[in-house]
């Protein structure tokens, strides 16, 4: 088939590496979102979508919006087959969805329908899901509701954060992706609706979304810490500054420690919740480089009786 490729962030590459690399279909295009400021001088960046599509010589589109005519008329001109998707990062409107013959077909990072929305491998690790997985789906109107092609499944493991998480699946849906392509073009693939029960969303994590409350069981905190890496960052706050949370490690045997309250020893640096302590491992100060939680508690010199988030949001 004649494919146009929607996708943006790096999570998206290994699916057109995998799409270009077939012998079964061509990539003649890629949509993504337009070039971002990124870094200290703030230059337009092109997204990392882009960057691969121009190493492969395949043309690129940047439509501010999706409903622009000049790219629907684009679209048209190009007549693709199918238009598979992977974390496009914009509302496609009905007039883009009807173009290509076979619709378009996004591979979501969850086993629908749970989950839906734009941050799935965030909220399994939140919820403490055991499971998740990758669909692929025939997209429409409602919010990732389109009917199933397939489905894979992938173990959570006790120490993934989110980006562990979504680096396998974005390696392993891209051969989803690309099978669902296959089996829409020999017409051995049929979708199939998803469902009435099971529905859960997730919704974009935001910063306060990502802030620690030391009163919740360690568990919960653990979950928060990985859920959040590496973005949007589980935070707290120490002396009215902003600490970012990189990783903790939990420790059910010291349960004497009041929730934020902090014991800090030559090499270790143990904080109160709700339940057990947890371990800091590794934190970023408020504008500084990530550290060694046990470098930062000896910098900083805590003081008898200090606690984290003990003040308001920095």
């Amino acid at each position: 088939m004649r494919l146009v490729f929607a996708g943006t962030p790096e999570v998206a590459v290994p699916a057109l590496d995998a799409l270009i690399a077939s012998d079964r279909h061509e990539v003649v295009a890629v949509v993504t979102r337009p070039d971002a400021p990124a870094g200290r001088g703030r230059r337009l960046v092109a997204s990392p979508v882009a960057e691969r599509a121009e190493e492969a010589g395949i043309e690129v589109l940047k439509p501010a919006r999706p409903r622009d005519e000049d790219f629907l008329a684009r679209l048209r001109e190009i007549a693709p087959d199918c238009c598979p998707v992977v974390a496009y990062g914009a509302l496609l409107p009905k007039a883009a969805l009807d173009i290509p013959t076979h619709g378009w077909v996004n591979l979501h990072f969850s086993l629908l329908p749970a989950w839906r929305g734009a941050a799935p491998v965030q909220h399994a690790i939140l919820a403490g899901d055991e499971v998740t997985g990758a669909s692929t789906f025939l997209i429409e109107e409602g919010l990732d509701s389109g009917p199933v092609f397939g489905v894979l499944t992938e173990r959570i493991r006790p120490t993934d954060t989110s980006g562990d998480l979504l680096t396998r699946l974005a390696f392993a849906g891209s051969g989803l992706l690309t099978a669902t392509m296959d089996g829409i073009e020999d017409g051995s693939l049929k979708a199939v609706p998803q469902p009435a029960d099971g529905i859960s969303l997730a919704p974009k994590i935001s910063v306060e979304d990502a802030r620690i409350d030391w009163a919740a069981p360690a568990l919960r905190i653990d979950r928060v810490v990985r859920g959040c890496a590496p973005g949007p960052g589980a935070w707290t706050t120490f002396r009215g500054e902003r600490l970012k949370v990189m990783s903790v490690a939990l420790h059910p045997d010291r349960t004497e420690l009041a929730p934020g309250h902090i014991a800090a020893a030559k090499n270790s640096v143990h904080i109160g919740t709700g339940s057990h302590a947890v371990e800091l491992l590794w934190v970023q100060p408020q504008g500084k480089k990530p550290m060694k939680a046990a470098d930062w508690a000896r910098g900083v010199r805590i003081g008898a009786g200090e606690r984290l988030g003990a003040e308001g949001a920095a």
